[in-house]
């Protein structure tokens, strides 16, 4: 497990790795279980800034579940079930994390791997890159809340015909169907998406976490109630405002300290 899944750290970003470049990154059961740990452990360090999640070498993010396993572990109802519970498990460490994640993709991004790169706040790809989710040629369904971050996304129209058709189609197309947020040429992904990670990292973390929380909650149809809605006000009691408020008036660059 520690070999398929690679966490590196660099100040206070941290890359998480799908890592096995031999196979295109396929995701084995041990890899659902490495990001899932790889997550939780992020979540209680306050020093971290900003995660990228990408997968290793530049041919894939990742091209779905390893089909090879599915006679071993992915055969039956019981087995999918149990199956289909880790993803969901890592999926939502992902969805849910208090750290903003920005998926750096290159190459294949297809099945289980879009699914999972589909959950950061920030998709960075390439021209070359090739999305889709094709599982209806292998016979398998998509699951409950695997569709329900794709409709969030794209919108039930647009999720349908993704799923229905089980095309493979191409960055420019990903990006009009707000499948990613950003399309750079194939040779400027890893720049690009490590800048978006550093101008994450020099915002103040806990506006951002502030940020992913407050448009979590929105998704909640229940109205705010009062101690929510003025939640956005505690940021003024909090070192990192007087930094920066005081840093800009004087030209100078913060350096929060997530306080």
């Amino acid at each position: 497990m520690a070999d398929e899944v690679l966490i590196e750290r660099d100040g206070d970003i941290v890359t998480v790795t799908l890592n096995r470049p031999d196979r295109l990154n396929a995701l084995t059961w041990t890899m659902w279980e490495g990001v899932r740990d790889a997550f939780a452990s992020l979540e209680a360090q306050d020093d971290v800034r900003c995660i990228v999640l990408r997968g290793a070498g530049d041919k894939a993010f990742a091209p779905g579940a390893d089909i090879a396993e599915f006679a071993a572990l992915r055969s039956n109802f019981g087995q999918a079930r149990a199956y289909g519970r880790l993803m969901h498990g890592t999926m939502r460490g992902v969805a849910e994390s208090r750290h903003p994640t920005v998926a750096l993709i290159q190459g294949i991004c297809v099945g289980g791997g879009l699914e999972v790169a589909m959950l950061c706040d920030i998709r960075v790809c390439g021209e070359g890159s090739r999305f889709g989710v094709p599982i209806n040629r292998i016979g398998v369904t998509m699951g409950y809340p695997e569709i329900a971050a794709l409709i969030k996304l794209v919108g039930r129209q647009t999720a349908l015909e993704i799923l229905l058709e089980g095309r493979i189609f191409g960055a420019a197309e990903a990006k009009e169907k707000g499948l990613v947020s950003r399309v750079v040429p194939d040779a400027q992904v890893v720049e690009e998406a490590y800048a978006a990670a550093r101008r994450i990292a020099a915002g103040a973390p806990l506006v951002n976490r502030w940020h992913k929380k407050f448009a979590r909650r929105l998704e909640d149809p229940r109205p705010l109630d009062a101690k929510e809605f003025d939640e956005p006000y505690e940021t003024f009691d909090t070192d990192d405002f007087h930094r920066g408020y005081q840093s800009f008036l004087k030209k100078e660059v913060p350096g929060f300290g997530g306080r």
